[in-house]
């Protein structure tokens, strides 16, 4: 029993040490036809829907497929910046399909919608940024932290301001002084 254990543990070891290893050419291959087969099949089953819920099923299909090509790619040639491809393609097909899914509304419920989304996007691209950052190598540590600590404050800038925008737009839905009110303290909140 003993044995027989030790022996699972090898095996899995050795499954994933392989799986951990550069893919064949002929490998590449078969798993992008599956993702172009996958796509297809995804895209079938939207043909049944009707006006935006198609459009959405659509926009979720390319993006499924743009991140598994991604993510193909990134373990075909393993780096950080196909990882950071991977996450740049996810925060992509969510924002298409979140901006997508805002076409059902109509209004300032639309645009609300539209900057939410957006702010997610950034967020998402920003924090794939600083992934990025602490992923590559770098001649020293300081060197690595500084560059880090730079792109993370790149990054909180840029979030920081797409969040702004949501929340002055939710605050473009009031007026008087509710919406004076609800302007100040985003500024205040976002640092704008």
């Amino acid at each position: 029993m003993k044995h027989a254990r030790h022996l699972i543990a090898i095996v899995a070891a050795g499954m994933l040490a392989t799986s951990a290893m550069a893919m064949t050419s002929a490998e590449h291959k078969a798993a992008k036809d599956q993702i172009s087969a996958d796509y297809k099949a995804n895209k079938a089953k939207c043909d049944a829907l009707t006006a935006n819920a198609k459009d959405i099923c659509m926009k979720e299909a390319k993006g499924a497929e743009n991140v598994a090509k991604a993510d193909l790619e990134s373990r075909y040639k393993p780096s950080d910046k196909n990882t950071y491809k991977v996450a740049e393609a996810r925060a992509d097909a969510d924002y298409a399909v979140a901006k997508e899914k805002c076409d059902d509304l109509s209004g300032d419920a639309k645009n609300v919608c539209q900057k939410d989304a957006k702010a997610a996007h950034v967020t998402a691209k920003e924090n794939a940024k600083v992934a990025r950052a602490q992923a590559k190598p770098a001649d020293s540590a300081a060197k690595k932290d500084a560059n880090v600590a730079e792109v993370k404050q790149e990054a909180t800038a840029e979030k920081r301001e797409a969040q702004y925008k949501a929340a002055k737009e939710r605050c473009d839905t009031m007026s008087g002084d509710a919406k004076d009110k609800c302007v100040a303290d985003a500024k205040r909140m976002y640092g704008q």
